[in-house]
């Protein structure tokens, strides 16, 4: 092959399918036979034109796929291996961040779909510093947007101050929420999920929740509160008023975590911070270790998405879908 299929963003909000010429990998890199990419609304970002872009660019940031070729200098990756790409492009390994281990915030990263292209495709380049090692029992499809949602909720609950037995929240049943609720169970915790109505009630218990909060028929705080309080809330939603609001939900020492981003700004007050040493926090997502100590953690606890496959050529309509907020919860792209 000469060129590969590829989904690009050639101005805001259109999308068209092209044939894009086959380049080898420059030092460092590796290129990758794309199998499944998920669609995040992160790409968002490329597609509408909300970050800087020289168009046209391929967007989608939960690659996985087969490595067909080698740059130079890459070590530690093989032709043939499986791997995954997330929204970290890769850390430079040598900025202060990346010198204390903080390869998340690393100053010269470069995000996929955004700074390079991404996995709308049938072939990517990708920096090895950024892969993920896909383990054999998670097929492409379903490790796909564990890159992405997956990744970031699981790194959340990782890293946070709660423990097995304690009570963690989560906001919202969604594209991340559904994702959070099963491995927040399966790490032990006390599940409280929180979303709007009562129809949502079943899905929260398959999920693994123990408790369900209808936010629309009671106040989540005072709900919360009733069971003892949350030592932690995961809010995978965009809705600043709504995170507020939950916040008096935590115990004394509770923190909640921000992943959803969106423009409305949060009013949490000075006295539901400070008495009570409660703390509002974000994070955007997990390092290449992370990444794979989530895909690890997913197969062995039988953690997955519920997902839409849609073939590559339809990725118009895919990303059309999960815009609008009809996908349930999460749109794969395959390439075959």
């Amino acid at each position: 092959m000469s060129t590969y299929r590829a989904v690009q963003a050639v101005s805001p909000g259109r999308l068209e399918l092209t044939q894009k010429p086959l380049r080898a990998p420059g030092p460092g890199k590796v290129r990758i036979r794309i199998e499944a990419c998920g669609v995040c609304h992160s790409d968002a970002g490329t597609v509408e034109g909300l970050f800087p872009i020289d168009w046209p660019r391929v967007p989608g940031h939960e690659v996985i796929g087969r490595i067909d070729e080698l740059g130079s200098g890459v070590q530690g990756w093989a032709i043939g291996q499986r791997v995954g790409v997330g929204f970290l492009g890769g850390a430079c390994g040598y900025c202060a961040f990346c010198r204390c281990g903080d390869l998340v915030n690393c100053r010269n990263q470069e995000y996929t779909g955004i700074h390079q292209d991404g996995g709308y495709a049938e072939v990517m380049i990708a920096k090895a510093s950024g892969l993920v090692s896909v383990p054999d029992d998670l097929s492409s499809v379903d490790a796909a947007p564990l890159l992405c949602a997956g990744l970031t909720t699981f790194s959340a609950l990782r890293n946070a101050p709660a423990k097995a037995g304690d009570l963690v929240a989560v906001l919202g049943i969604g594209g991340l929420a559904h994702l959070a609720v099963q491995y927040a169970r399966h790490m032990g915790f006390e599940v409280a999920a929180i979303a709007r109505g009562r129809h949502k009630t079943d899905l929260a218990t398959k999920l693994g929740a123990h408790h369900y909060i209808d936010s629309a028929a009671s106040d989540p705080a005072q709900a919360l509160q009733a069971l003892g309080g949350a030592k932690l809330i995961l809010v995978t939603a965009a809705a600043g008023k709504t995170t507020a609001a939950t916040f008096k939900g935590l115990r004394p020492g509770g923190v909640s975590i921000v992943l959803g981003v969106g423009s409305e700004p949060i009013d949490v007050s000075d006295t539901d911070l400070i008495f009570g040493s409660r703390t509002l926090a974000g994070a955007l997502t997990g390092d290449p270790a992370t990444g794979d100590a989530t895909l690890r953690f997913s197969a062995l606890a039988g953690v997955s998405a519920m997902i839409e496959k849609v073939p590559l050529e339809e990725a118009a309509k895919a990303y059309e879908r999960m815009k609008t907020g009809k996908a349930r919860f999460r749109i794969v792209l395959t390439m075959s």
